[in-house]
C-alpha cells in the first residue's frame, strides 16, 4: 500500500464532522496523511451578527490540520491552491458547494464522496430531510466516486439502515448515518486505493432527486395530513423548524403526534383549527386527521409544552392558524 496518501478533507456541518472525528485518526494511523481540511466560511449569527465557525472547523483546529475557507471554491485561486497542496485523494461529504471537474481531476485516487442515501435514490442536498418526510422505512450511506454532476458518480460501497422507529427525528437519523459513514470508510477506502473493489455505475434511471430546504419550506399547509406534518416537524427539526402564525407571531410546532378524530371531534373543524380533544389534548385539525402538539415555542419566548402553552394563551382554543 502506498505510504502517506496525501488527502484533503471536505465538509462543513456536524455530519460530516461526526464523520471525520470518528474515522480520521484510524484512517492516519494506517497511511493517509491530511494536508488540509476545507469547510465553508464563518456565519454570522444572531442578532450581531457573530462570526461563528462550522463544525468540522472546530474539529480540525482541535486536531491541528490547516484550514482552509473559501466562498466559491471553483474560483481559480482556490483551485490553484488546492492544485499547490498535490492531494492523492479528496474525501467529501457535506461540503456544501459543486466541484468543478478541474479540482476533480486533481487527485489519482480521485475525490470520494460519503453521500447519506441509497443511491441513486435522493441525490441532491437533503437526502436525510427528504427520508423522513416522505416517511422512508430505510436509508443508508453511499461512498461513492465524484463526477461532475450531482452525486451521479460510480459506488464504490454502500450500507442500509433500517428506519425502526417511525418517530425519529432529522437530528437521530443523522447520526445514525454519519457513523454509518465512518464506518464505510474505514471499511473500505484502503481496498479502493489497492484496487481490491470495483466501483459499480449507478442505475441513472431510477435517479431521484432532493431540493436545497429553504427557510421558507418550514411553513406549515395545514391542508396536508397530520402524518405529513409530523413528518416535516420532525425533519425539520434543527432547520428550519416548523411553524405557523398565531396572534400574528410565530408559533413553532417543536415536536407533535397524530391521530385519526372521532366522529365528532373531525366534524365540524376547518383546516388549521384548534381545539381540546376529549383527553384535554391541544389539536390541530389538519387536511386529514388531527395533529396533536406536544412542544411550541412562540415567538420571542422560550419553548414550552403544549400544556403550559395553553395556561399562558387560552385565547389559542377557536383560532384557524395560518
Amino acid at each position: 500500500m502506498p505510504n502517506e496518501i496525501r488527502t484533503i478533507l471536505m465538509g462543513t456541518p456536524e455530519f460530516a464532522e461526526r464523520i471525520f472525528s470518528k474515522a480520521v485518526p484510524e484512517l492516519v494511523d494506517k497511511g493517509l496523511e491530511i494536508v488540509a481540511v476545507i469547510t465553508a466560511p464563518d456565519k454570522p449569527v444572531g442578532r450581531k451578527q457573530v462570526l461563528i465557525p462550522s463544525p468540522v472547523k472546530k474539529w480540525a483546529l482541535g486536531a491541528n490540520f490547516s484550514v482552509l475557507q473559501p466562498d466559491k471554491v471553483r474560483k481559480p485561486e482556490w483551485v490553484a491552491k488546492i492544485k499547490e497542496l498535490k492531494p492523492d485523494l479528496i474525501i467529501l461529504t457535506a461540503f456544501g458547494q459543486i466541484i468543478p471537474q478541474e479540482i476533480l481531476d486533481i487527485p489519482k485516487y480521485k475525490a470520494l464522496n460519503i453521500h447519506p442515501s441509497l443511491l441513486p435514490k435522493y441525490r441532491g442536498a437533503s437526502p436525510i430531510q427528504s427520508a423522513i418526510l416522505n416517511g422512508e422505512n430505510e436509508t443508508g450511506v453511499c461512498l461513492m466516486i465524484m463526477d461532475q454532476e450531482l452525486d451521479h458518480g460510480p459506488i464504490l460501497a454502500k450500507s442500509k439502515i433500517q428506519i425502526l422507529n417511525s418517530k425519529i427525528t432529522y437530528k437521530e437519523l443523522s447520526e445514525q448515518l454519519s457513523d454509518t459513514g465512518a464506518e464505510l470508510l474505514i471499511k473500505n477506502l484502503f481496498d479502493y486505493i489497492e484496487e481490491k473493489v470495483i466501483p459499480e455505475e449507478q442505475d441513472h434511471s431510477q435517479a431521484t432527486f432532493c431540493k436545497l430546504i429553504k427557510k421558507e419550506d418550514g411553513k406549515i399547509d395545514w391542508n396536508k395530513s397530520a402524518r405529513e406534518i409530523d413528518c416535516q416537524i420532525r425533519a425539520f427539526q434543527e432547520w428550519p423548524e416548523s411553524h405557523t402564525i398565531f396572534d400574528n407571531k410565530i408559533l413553532k410546532i417543536l415536536e407533535a403526534d397524530f391521530k385519526n378524530p372521532s366522529t365528532a371531534l373531525g366534524a365540524s373543524k376547518k383546516n388549521g383549527e384548534v381545539f381540546l380533544d376529549e383527553d384535554k389534548q391541544l389539536c390541530v385539525q389538519t387536511g386529514n386527521s388531527i395533529l396533536i402538539l406536544k412542544t411550541l415555542q412562540l415567538e420571542g419566548k422560550k419553548p414550552t409544552s403544549a400544556k403550559e402553552f395553553l395556561n399562558g394563551h387560552k385565547d389559542i382554543i377557536g383560532t384557524i392558524l395560518q
